[in-house]
């Protein structure tokens, strides 16, 4: 079963959830694999065995992944077919953006079939950032199925609408009954799950700002938490580690290990999450004007992530697309639609162009010749500009990169002449690069952290729940 999820990028200013940070504490059930991973302690998060061990193997990607050209990170998937798990995420007016790709994404990486279902009247829908989400289809049409997984994300409104969604209710419900997986996160635990009644002796975790809501006896402050067949987390910037922990009750440990270090949320030795040449002041005296251009094959998970956490920080962020129609067709199968196309986006001056990552989409982005252009120009003026994961590649093949430090993702990293391995960001004056996926979180901080200072990057991460650095090098 093929499905598509369609994002529709405009450039509203978002309207988000701030709160104190929690400190990560010790979930009451968690597994070995994820002490391996850079934001968790060896102690801190054990989860359930699975009974079956599945023998994995890298494959092509599953029925449920669009099969258009491979992205940077492969696809892991079982080599019984038979296993495939089917997982349902609802989205509604107001879902959190971030926390729907980032857990389609992942899961489909791990070789789930996932539906993304909407539970309003039509499939379009508006997310808490102003991205448009256009579901695979509605949720009446997903009573009568049965999932191995039902998965919600969060964001305001986007939790009242699916807790008013009587449809997906009844299905929720009847999951928790037969003992099959389900979950919210950030918001969705306190907001949806709790007046079903689905937290009922469950120990659970949700968005810091909603914490008082939980049952103060089943009340965890941790970033996620797993209680039985329910798993809960905190926030946009703990949504790599709900999916994981997701992955690994679907589908055993080792493939959650194997997916974790695909997205490299693995630890690097202890080297600093960033390192810094040149530095030059970024500051600028109007709302900073950020270009992301994309193309058919860019990774969602990075377009989403940076555009999503710059609108946070106030940014004026435009999504153009390089292809002839602004509808993209991103590496794992999201759709989504671009603000502008390239040739009407060059009309303006950007303080900063971000190119998003993905082998086909990077290979798209090298070839526009409007936006070599751009880069070019965005470099004789002295202007800001960066890509992650693959697409420094782009950078390099235009000249850009001469005399200056980048790094990329492992397999393209070897096409940079001055590399800098090991750091999840590189800055080098005016140019900034990351190795992509999972280090995006990083990234787009340490550019909100560059145009207004440590203290609007730490509000926004605070948002998200995501642990902001106390140091640049750390």
């Amino acid at each position: 079963m093929e499905s598509l999820s369609c994002l529709v990028l405009r450039p509203a200013a978002p309207t988000r959830l701030f709160a104190p940070r929690i400190p990560q504490m010790a979930a009451s059930c968690s597994a070995a694999f994820l002490s391996s991973f850079a934001f968790l302690s060896p102690v801190d998060y054990q989860f359930p065995r699975t009974t079956a061990k599945l023998a994995l193997n890298p494959t092509k990607a599953s029925a449920s992944t669009v099969s258009t050209t491979p992205s940077t990170t492969t696809t892991v998937t079982s080599t019984a077919t038979a296993c495939t798990k089917k997982v349902l995420v609802p989205i509604g007016f107001g879902t959190e953006e971030m926390e729907a790709v980032i857990l389609v994404d992942v899961l489909r990486r791990a070789g789930a079939e996932v539906t993304v279902a909407s539970v309003e009247p039509q499939l379009e829908i508006q997310a808490s950032g102003g991205t448009r989400l256009v579901a695979d289809t509605a949720i009446s049409t997903c009573s009568d199925h049965v999932f191995d997984l039902v998965a919600l994300p969060g964001g305001m409104p986007g939790s009242v609408r699916l807790r008013d969604c009587e449809i997906l209710k009844k299905i929720t419900s009847k999951q928790a009954e037969e003992k099959r997986l389900y979950g919210g996160i950030s918001t969705a635990p306190a907001v949806a799950l709790l007046p079903w009644g689905l937290l009922r002796r469950k120990r659970t975790t949700c968005h810091p700002a909603f914490f008082d809501k939980l049952p103060t006896f089943y009340a965890v402050k941790s970033n996620l938490q797993v209680s039985g067949e329910l798993t809960t987390s905190q926030g946009p910037g703990t949504s790599f580690m709900f999916a994981l922990a997701l992955v690994e009750q679907l589908f055993g440990e080792s493939l959650a290990k194997e997916i974790g270090e695909l997205l490299f949320m693995h630890s690097d030795d202890g080297k600093p999450r960033m390192e810094e040449f040149n530095k030059v002041d970024w500051a600028v005296s109007h709302t900073p004007h950020v270009l992301v251009p994309v193309a058919n094959g860019s990774e969602e998970i990075e377009v989403v992530t940076i555009v999503d956490i710059l609108r946070r920080a106030k940014v004026d962020v435009v999504v153009a697309s390089v292809e002839k129609s602004v509808t993209v067709l991103a590496s794992q199968g999201v759709k989504f639609i671009a603000d502008k196309l390239i040739g009407d986006a060059a009309e303006s001056v950007y303080d900063l162009i971000i190119l998003p990552g993905g082998v086909a989409g990077t290979e798209r982005l090298r070839k526009s010749r409007i936006l070599k252009k751009l880069l070019k120009e965005q470099d004789a003026a002295g202007r800001i500009y960066g890509a992650v994961c693959s697409s420094p590649t782009v950078l390099s093949k235009h000249g850009l990169l001469k005399g200056k430090k980048a790094t990329a993702h492992p397999h393209a990293i070897t096409e940079l002449a001055n590399a800098v391995d090991g750091h999840k960001v590189v800055i080098d004056g005016k140019l900034i690069t990351s190795r992509g996926l999972a280090t995006v979180l990083d990234f787009a901080l340490a550019i909100v952290s560059k145009f207004f200072g440590h203290a609007r990057a730490r509000s926004v991460a605070e948002g998200l729940v995501f642990e902001y650095p106390r140091s640049l090098k750390i």
